[in-house]
């Protein structure tokens, strides 16, 4: 990326805190109310009060762990399961209405399940987050392994190779792009659950961590939570798409977008007019004056 790229999502960063800061310093009470907001330097002085403190870390800790179970358990469990329902017409007859049935249901909304299910509070976040991965991991995979051309698993075949060898070869390769998308989505959703499963039943964590400041109507400290959640939800969710770029590099990338019309024009030298042709009929020339 270039410079000025990095140099205008910066400003655009810059102008939103300064925007921040105006409202909130002058109390602006007009249709949103602004007044009640912490400035941006009460929320700076309360995250470097937090940095310093053993509690930020270990929540930080218990959630980046919970994270990292549930994602990683949904990463394996919704490929090999997306994977089976798109080349087996047995796995699509027997999981696919389960999915289906299941899919559309809220993660967060199976707290009540979780608290019922396992015995720790621990295990039922964890659960609650690998389900709101699994999903979009397993939807994304089964697109992407039905959309492969027949033509490279017949080629395989030709050549002698057997299933095994169509799987590893043509299939998961062939399908890697569509699974990075669908596990760029899971991590997003999955911050989501997570954060939100910690406030209604956590003990620590970010998410957790966040409502207790809400209920002792500590506001720097709500927006602390908030910023340390987008934080490591931008942190995560780059370094899934840094993986997926490191495992498609032997994919052929888009050309560089053209030039526009307009600016071809604009760059385009200047027509020299052509000098008139030469009449071809001698006749019509005019007789030199003697």
């Amino acid at each position: 990326m270039s410079a000025g790229r990095w140099l205008i999502r910066a400003a655009s960063l810059a102008v939103a805190l300064g925007l921040w800061q105006l409202l909130t310093s002058l109390d602006v009470e007009l249709w949103l109310r602004f007044g009640q907001f912490p400035t941006v330097g009460e929320v700076a002085s309360a995250f470097g009060d937090r940095l310093g403190t053993a509690p930020y870390w270990q929540d930080l800790g218990h959630s980046l762990r919970r994270i990292v179970i549930g994602f990683l358990l949904a990463a394996v469990l919704g490929v090999a399961a997306g994977t089976a329902i798109a080349r087996s017409r047995w796995a699509a007859d027997l999981l696919g209405p389960l999915v289906e049935v299941a899919r559309p249901i809220p993660a967060i909304a199976l707290v009540p399940v979780a608290i019922l299910l396992l015995p720790s509070n621990e295990q039922g976040i964890v659960f609650i987050t690998f389900t709101a991965a699994f999903f979009p991991v397993l939807v994304s995979t089964r697109h992407a392994v039905r959309a492969l051309t027949p033509v490279w698993e017949e080629a395989v075949l030709t050549m002698g190779g057997g299933r095994l060898r169509v799987l590893s070869s043509v299939v998961l390769p062939g399908a890697l792009p569509g699974i990075f998308g669908g596990l760029s989505v899971g991590i997003g959703v999955a911050w989501i659950c997570v954060i939100s499963a910690e406030m209604i039943s956590g003990e620590y964590g970010v998410g957790y961590r966040t409502w207790q400041d809400y209920t002792v109507v500590d506001y720097p400290g709500v927006f602390v939570g908030m910023a340390t959640i987008g934080a490591l939800g931008w942190l995560t969710s780059t370094a899934v798409e840094f993986l997926g770029r490191r495992a498609t590099a032997w994919l052929p990338r888009p050309p560089e977008r053209a030039p526009s019309r307009a600016v071809r024009r604009a760059a385009a030298p200047p027509a020299v007019p052509s000098p008139a042709p030469a009449l071809e009929n001698p006749a019509l020339e005019k007789e030199p004056v003697s």
